[in-house]
């Protein structure tokens, strides 16, 4: 039996061999979708309990590929309900009473503080762009999808997937051309744990390289 027919069949090890081989991949795109480590990891939990829910839709009979598209697609719907959630969250907390602030001096306060200003550029990229379009981005860009992959991820047509990722570089380019998104430092990539590795240039640099291309 197939993979995917083992996984619509339930099989727990096969549905343990997928988490150990994507885990990494829905936690780094949860990341990207919320610039929180925490609530990445609440993502990738949320994301493998409703991908068994939903075992029984896969095609067995479909042609033998990733089931990382799949996967994704999960997480980006797991991640709009996550932030959706949130500012439900926030506005509650809104319209409390304003209790007295007390300074947190704790040591890991300190620590994410480089942290947050490497995730600085990356959050004012994608605050100029709808949310359709930072997940393409994220997908396309970031997790390596091609516009099929994106696509099946996503449940829209290909052209789609092409038209907003071709939206989101254009804004964009305009913003690192105006000035908006410039260099600053390596951008970073969550890795193991609550840790990070670098990656290969700074976002703006990318953006920018990409839509030149």
């Amino acid at each position: 039996m197939s993979v995917r027919g083992r996984l619509r069949a339930g099989d727990p090890d096969t549905f343990r061999e997928l988490f150990d081989e994507h885990a990494r991949s829905v936690y780094n795109h949860g990341f990207r979708l919320t610039g929180d480590w925490s609530v990445a990891e609440d993502v990738v939990s949320l994301t493998f309990l409703e991908a068994w829910r939903l075992r029984e839709r896969v095609d067995a009979d479909a042609e033998a590929g990733s089931l990382r598209p799949w996967l994704l697609g999960i997480a980006t719907n797991v991640a709009r309900n996550v932030r959706r959630a949130a500012r439900r969250h926030a506005g509650a907390l809104a319209r409390l009473p304003r209790a007295e602030v007390v300074p947190d001096f704790a040591e890991e306060v300190a620590t994410r503080i480089r942290d947050r200003e490497r995730l600085a550029l990356v959050r004012t990229a994608l605050a100029a762009l709808r949310q359709p379009e930072r997940e393409v981005l994220a997908l396309c860009v970031w997790s390596g999808l091609d516009y099929a992959e994106a696509a099946v991820a996503l449940g829209v047509p290909v052209g789609t997937v092409r038209s907003r990722l071709s939206r989101a570089r254009t804004k964009l380019y305009k913003l690192f051309t105006a000035g908006k998104l410039m260099p600053v430092g390596e951008s970073r990539e969550p890795a193991g744990g609550r840790g990070q590795v670098p990656v290969d240039r700074t976002i703006a640099v990318r953006f920018a390289q990409e839509h030149t291309r």
